[in-house]
């Protein structure tokens, strides 16, 4: 698979942490970046308190399940300090990958 994937996780943050996970995020975009993602870009929900969502891309699918298994690694600490900051934990850590199809006719 050679297609660029783009990789979507999302998760919701507990209210308390809310500053906290802020400032942490500069530090995941550097992990991410340093992992080999692209283009790192990071949301939070208009309609849903506390639930945000970040975009990246990945060249291909085995960096998609390298990035994808760090983030649910405890001894990773950049990632363990999200994983107490998240609702639930890092089982509530959601992880998708995306492979852009074209409609038919455009690019």
């Amino acid at each position: 698979m050679n297609d660029e994937i783009t990789v979507f996780m999302e998760y919701k943050i507990k209210a308390e942490f809310d500053e906290q996970y802020k400032t942490l995020m500069n530090s995941i975009s550097s992990k991410l970046n340093a992992g080999g993602a692209a283009d790192v870009h990071w949301y939070k929900a208009a309609d849903q308190d506390s639930l945000y969502v970040e975009f990246f891309k990945v060249e291909t699918y085995s960096m998609y399940l390298s990035l994808k298994e760090a983030r649910l690694q405890k001894d990773v600490p950049v990632y363990s300090k999200l994983h107490e900051m998240i609702d639930g934990g890092a089982a509530k850590l959601h992880c998708w990958a995306f492979i852009k199809q074209n409609l038919e006719g455009k690019d």
